[in-house]
């Protein structure tokens, strides 16, 4: 069937001025910076919750070795430090998408600069490979199971 269509033709991709370039690399980086303090932030939280369940195991596992293991209340004492441990697998998981996200980042911050401003003098622009997969992490929650403390 033959149609008087006119082929498609693609514009050409759309230049955009070295300005709006260069602003919207900085918001790139900007972003990217403010990821690595959320990073450090968690990572203190982690470092200080840890030390705080450390703790309360080894009171826990001394009240054990006296022989009140038998009371309620510290049989609810151990599962919700158990829940909570099991919480700290948020550290990990954030950890890993905000990595995840930081090199997306920087690798769209470095092809604009690429593309914008040029190749530097040698023609070698660096610019931070993508990640491979979409997303290192798919799990979205965490569910109490069985924890090994430390």
């Amino acid at each position: 069937m033959h149609t008087n269509e006119a082929p498609e033709v693609s514009a050409p991709p759309r230049e955009i001025s070295l300005l709006v370039a260069a602003d919207l690399q900085d918001h790139l980086m900007t972003a990217t910076n403010d990821l690595e303090r959320l990073q450090r932030l968690i990572d203190d939280a982690y470092v200080v919750l840890i030390d705080g369940f450390q703790g309360a195991a080894h009171q826990l596992g001394s009240a054990i070795d006296e022989g009140k293991h038998d009371s309620p209340s510290l049989q609810e004492t151990l599962q919700t430090l158990y829940k909570a441990v099991t919480a700290l697998q948020f550290q990990d998981m954030a950890s890993q998408l905000i990595v995840h996200t930081n090199k997306r980042l920087r690798s769209c911050a470095d092809q604009i600069a690429r593309d914008a401003m040029g190749d530097d003098p040698d023609g070698m622009a660096v610019v931070e490979e993508l990640p491979l997969k979409p997303n290192p992490v798919t799990q979205d929650e965490m569910d109490a199971g069985s924890v090994e403390l430390f």
